[in-house]
């Protein structure tokens, strides 16, 4: 069956992508990355990613699931001693070209250097939900493209909505040459009773979009909390380990039964054999301090540092 939004009509008909990449700032400035542009290109060659291993920290760690506008994020962690940092934006005063600015802006202040957006999570029922997730995911990249990053993390709805697996592929085939046009990566994280959560749905996700600027993001306590008894995180690595560019570390409590987070080394999740697996593959990309806290608890500092502590060893740069 014909895609009912395809790339042509989207890009010439479409009110919705207009407006985000005019809210998002078509006329950027160049990123400290880009290299001149070529002849005649409207978007500026970026350098592309050397291989590196390196570990970031997602602002969920201190902000929590509110809308803080990222001031715990800025005053905390400084003091955790890791510079990379995952913005989670979710939020609609967040994803504003002026709030991307500021945060731009903030992080240089800091010391802290933006390496990925994450945004709401995909999904919309019909031609119409797709259109409108294809305009906010292209304003997330023209806003980590302001940051001065090359990564967008997104994960699914609940299984069984907002259109399902179905949807997420058909918004990531029209979202695969814009993220190829301005050198981004799309990164699908999993999430336990989620409509990207098994094996079998990444499957079906590779085996319809071949492009490299659609890959995963592999949260290894969302995998151990999916289904009744969990998926072993190093299977999924053994399988997909050429589409991971992103993994989330964080600890949890349980096989199954779903995501209930614990402070780093009190849970169930073997992060050695995670590690090792992941080095003996030649994984390149960040491993993510995230601790997705409902309510941030305490002592947050002390534990994220040892998180770093626990992971600092499979750093690798160029």
């Amino acid at each position: 069956m014909t895609n009912p939004v395809s790339r042509r009509s989207f890009l010439q008909h479409s009110g919705v992508a207009a407006a985000a990449a005019a809210t998002a700032g078509l006329a950027l400035r160049p990123v400290a990355a880009a290299v001149p542009a070529e002849k005649n290109s409207a978007v500026p060659v970026r350098v592309p990613e050397k291989t590196f291993v390196d570990l970031a920290i997602a602002t969920i760690c201190t902000d929590g699931f509110e809308n803080k506008r990222h001031e715990p994020a800025f005053r905390l962690i400084p003091e955790i001693g890791v510079r990379n940092v995952e913005f989670n934006v979710w939020f609609a005063d967040t994803i504003t070209p002026n709030y991307f600015r500021g945060l731009k802006e903030r992080s240089a202040r800091a010391g802290l250097r933006p390496v990925c957006v994450q945004g709401s999570g995909f999904g919309g029922e019909g031609a119409g939900g797709v259109l409108k997730d294809v305009g906010h995911k292209l304003a997330l990249m023209y806003g980590a493209r302001e940051l001065g990053c090359r990564r967008v993390k997104c994960t699914g709805a609940a299984r069984g909505t907002q259109g399902g697996l179905k949807t997420v592929i058909e918004v990531c085939k029209e979202l695969a040459p814009a993220a190829k046009e301005l050198d981004m990566l799309i990164l699908l994280e999993n999430h336990a009773k989620n409509v990207l959560e098994t094996i079998a749905d990444y499957e079906e996700i590779f085996a319809a979009i071949d492009s490299p600027h659609i890959a995963m993001c592999c949260d290894v306590a969302h995998f151990w909390g999916s289904g009744d008894s969990g998926i072993d995180p190093v299977k999924v690595i053994d399988k997909f380990h050429s589409r991971i560019r992103h993994v989330d570390l964080k600890d949890n409590r349980t096989r199954g039964g779903g995501h209930d987070v614990v402070p780093y080394g009190e849970g169930i999740t073997d992060f050695p054999a995670i590690l090792e697996s992941l080095r003996a593959k030649n994984y390149a990309g960040y491993l993510l301090l995230e601790m997705a806290w409902r309510q941030p608890r305490e002592p947050v500092v002390a534990n994220l540092i040892k998180g770093r502590n626990m992971f600092q060893s499979y750093v690798r740069t160029p």
